[in-house]
């Protein structure tokens, strides 16, 4: 499946990014050759394939979420440049925001 430079210029406007004439040229080759890739896998056929997020067997292997003591706001802010009211000074930023 070919993708067209059109295309690659138009996710990375929604993706806000600013790509080179070179860079479009290199994503409109490799993602080309990714959907390539994919539409022959397309001829595999999975019914009855349980769909896999890993291999390894692996069902859950987060830590329980319990509330433990934390550093103290006086150390977390003691190396910041600004800190007020026990909080990081950072400079405002603004943009205005172009619509899509």
């Amino acid at each position: 499946m070919e993708i067209t430079k059109q295309e690659v210029e138009k996710v990375a406007k929604l993706a806000r990014l600013e790509l080179t004439e070179s860079e479009k040229a290199a994503f409109t080759k490799q993602l080309s050759q990714i959907l390539t890739h994919v539409e022959t896998l397309k001829q595999y056929d999975t019914t009855g394939v349980e769909p896999t997020a890993t291999v390894l067997g692996q069902v859950n292997v987060f830590r329980p979420d319990e509330a433990r003591p934390s550093l103290p706001v006086e150390r977390a802010v003691a190396n910041a440049p600004e800190s007020a009211d026990g909080f990081f000074v950072v400079p405002k930023i603004i943009e205005d925001r172009q619509p899509l």
